[in-house]
């Protein structure tokens, strides 16, 4: 019997928009566009969350068919119930990681050390896959490699871009500007038109800008595991 192929799809936990007033939390279709992909491709997908339990939704729409079908689904269902936490997920299990976005990964995702610990196991010793899309870059900004240096270190990628968050006037309100951080780490930031599908490939590092390139992320992801094996 072949082993079986998995993913992990990485939320936030964090469910307030800074000083706001308003709610954030991972951004459904950026969990649910990629699911649909995965499991097209004969991948079981698991979750984990910074906090573990049930994660904090942000942008569900009744009215979008593939939002409603991961919801609805049960084994979906009951694993959003009770996410484990990085600590309890074991990297050996997973061909790849993918961090979904949402505002609330700008506050919980860069200071996880277990979570950037699950990622680099998942990369370095499984020869495995780190995508992530929109605001899910968040959590590469603490990803350190065995040999010291930052996962994005002299790598191209894209994110959730400075003028996006402009555009949506929480430049002020998210504690960084995201394509900055990764500037700042040695990322090269390949920026398209504002809310336009930007993937980018380099190796298996797979990144998205925005919802628009959710789909794409995951599509490539498959595409860079299946020359892998």
């Amino acid at each position: 019997m072949a082993p079986t192929k998995r993913i992990l799809i990485a939320l936030t936990s964090h469910g307030e928009l800074g000083a706001t007033g308003r709610n954030t939390g991972f951004y459904v279709s950026e969990a649910a566009d990629p699911w649909k992909v995965f499991r097209a491709h004969g991948y079981e997908v698991d979750l984990v969350s910074t906090a573990g339990g049930e994660p904090p939704r942000d942008g569900v729409k009744p009215d979008d068919p593939t939002q409603q079908s991961f919801l609805a689904d049960p084994d979906i269902a009951a694993k959003l119930r009770a996410t484990p936490t990085p600590a309890q997920v074991d990297p050996t299990r997973y061909d790849a990681i993918l961090y979904a976005g949402g505002h609330g990964t700008m506050w919980d995702f860069p200071d996880d050390t277990a979570l950037a610990e699950l990622a680099r196991r998942i990369y370095e010793e499984n020869q495995g896959v780190v995508a992530a899309v929109c605001h899910g870059p968040a959590g590469l900004v603490g990803i350190t490699l065995s040999d010291g240096r930052p996962l994005v270190e002299g790598r191209s990628l894209a994110a959730f871009t400075n003028d996006e968050e402009n555009a949506v006037g929480l430049a002020d309100t998210v504690p960084f500007l995201l394509q900055s951080r990764l500037e700042n780490l040695g990322a090269k930031h390949l920026g398209a038109a504002n809310f336009q599908a930007q993937v980018v490939t380099d190796g298996r590092l797979v990144t998205g800008q925005n919802p628009a390139s959710a789909t794409g992320v995951a599509e490539q992801v498959v595409k860079v595991l299946a020359a892998r094996s």
